[in-house]
């Protein structure tokens, strides 16, 4: 047996609803689970393409140490990272939806990208790859 791949990244939230709101309405994501726990907590994940790549589960912070993490998890650098095939569309409909995008657009060898900070301040790159040659 081999290992297959990472499918889900927790992401520590505030709350599940505004969380879930933001990723679907937002960014476009789609919510492929939403299930109550026995302990009273969720289980929600939330993915910007079904089926490929890793979704993030949205987790509520359980206790002090957990809530002074959330917007914070990767210390202040680009922790995640969202793939495109139509930068210039996606960028447009992103900003227009009032994503707060860190800088404009640039081109760098590995493509076009733009760093924006999702709801809790966590960073992302918007991606288009540059094709393959």
């Amino acid at each position: 047996m081999a290992l297959k791949s990472v499918f889900l990244v927790t992401l520590v939230v505030d709350d599940y609803d505004r969380a879930k709101t933001y990723y679907c309405d937002v960014l476009g994501f789609e919510c492929l689970e939403d299930s109550h726990q026995p302990d009273g907590k969720r289980w929600v994940v939330v993915s910007p393409c079904k089926g490929t790549g890793a979704a993030l589960l949205l987790a509520v912070a359980a206790n002090d140490k957990q809530t002074a993490v959330i917007g914070k998890q990767t210390g202040g650098r680009v922790g995640f990272f969202l793939e495109t095939d139509d930068f210039l569309s996606d960028y447009a409909r992103l900003k227009a939806a009032g994503v707060a995008f860190r800088e404009a657009p640039r081109s760098e060898p590995y493509g076009t990208v733009a760093v924006f900070a999702d709801l809790y301040g966590n960073l992302w790159d918007l991606i288009e790859p540059q094709p393959e040659k």
